[in-house]
Parts: C-alpha cells; sequence; structure tokens
C-alpha cells in the first residue's frame, strides 16, 4: 500500500481532493524507482477514475515531465484491478474489474509470479484488506500538510501491529513511513 496522508491522518480532501500532496523533482525520482518495482495495481473506484482521467493519456502530454511520462507508462502497460460493485468503463489498457473483496482471490493474486503489487489511495479497499490481513507493507508519505478535514485512511479498523522496515526523509519535508504487518496471536 502507497499512500500519502497529512500528519493529521487524511488521505484525501472532504471532497476527494489530493492537490495538496507536495511533489517535487526528488519525489518524481522516487515515483519512477518506486512504480518499477510494481506490475499490478488495485483500485477502488474513485481512485481508478483520478489516475485514469489523467495518467491514462500523459504519456502524450508534452507538457508534462520525462517523470511522469515514465510513471503514464509504467501505469498504462501494468494490470489495473479495479474492486467495484457498480458498472466501470475500463478503456484504459490492461484494466479489468472485480465485484468486490474475495481474500482467497487476493491470496491468488499475490502468490503468482511477478513483480509487487501496489494499492494508491484507494481508502475503503486499503481498510478492507487490512481487516484481512493482506498487506504486507505499508508506504506511508507524511506530508507536511494540515487539512483539518476530509477522509482517515484506517478509520474504523481494528487494531494493527506494525514493524518499522524503513523511512526516508524528502526535501519538501515529506517522510516516507515503510511498516511490515506483525500479527499476534
Amino acid at each position: 500500500m502507497f499512500n500519502f496522508v497529512t500528519i493529521d491522518g487524511y488521505f484525501a480532501g472532504a471532497d476527494d481532493t489530493i492537490d495538496w500532496h507536495p511533489v517535487d523533482d526528488e519525489f518524481n525520482s522516487f515515483a519512477v524507482d518506486f512504480i518499477n518495482q510494481c506490475d499490478t495495481a488495485l483500485f477502488g473506484r474513485t481512485t481508478y477514475d483520478l489516475f485514469a482521467s489523467f495518467w491514462s493519456t500523459a504519456t502524450s502530454d508534452s507538457n508534462l515531465t520525462t517523470e511522469d511520462h515514465s510513471i503514464a507508462r509504467s501505469l498504462t502497460d501494468m494490470r489495473k484491478i479495479v474492486i467495484t460493485h457498480n458498472e466501470l468503463n475500463t478503456d484504459w489498457e490492461h484494466s479489468e474489474t472485480w465485484q468486490g473483496i474475495d481474500a482467497d482471490r487476493i491470496q491468488e493474486l499475490k502468490q503468482q509470479d511477478g513483480k509487487n503489487i501496489v494499492i494508491y489511495g484507494s481508502g475503503t479497499i486499503v481498510r478492507q484488506l487490512t481487516e484481512l490481513n493482506l498487506i504486507d507493507e505499508y508506504q506511508v508519505i507524511i506530508a507536511p500538510v494540515i487539512l483539518g478535514s476530509g477522509k482517515l485512511l484506517f478509520e474504523g479498523n481494528s487494531q494493527k501491529h506494525l514493524e518499522l522496515i524503513g523511512t526516508k526523509i524528502f526535501s519538501a519535508g515529506n517522510v516516507l513511513l515503510k511498516y511490515g504487518l506483525t500479527i499476534k496471536n
């Protein structure tokens, strides 16, 4: 799981805005390296719509950076699974829909050969997979932003114990925290 979170715990504004994400060249370089380690993305409907509306055409946008073009190519080429109960037009290449979360199907997906699976945004999916102990690694970037209101990433989840496995401080003030799931009996 990879998400930006404000210091007051929100991953999106009340109206799903994410325009508060502090990104710069250093972060963009990190994002390219990160996405190249993934070959599958899980999305909820809202996040998929946001990503598809921008990234599906970004490779041909001459106003974007080299890093943006690289991210757009990687996203377009990877398998994209949208977990939704609603009809969805998946015109973006390599996109498919799953009707709800099936823990056995997710576990089967995790066992397949290939690179990492990533979840961007998608708070509902993150909460459900967290409850099922199906997320192996949480990568959270704490942004130097206070929103005051919005959507909390783990609202409603039961207590989970995590192990810190890495950190990175970005010059723009972002702090990456990497946690692995520790299952206690």
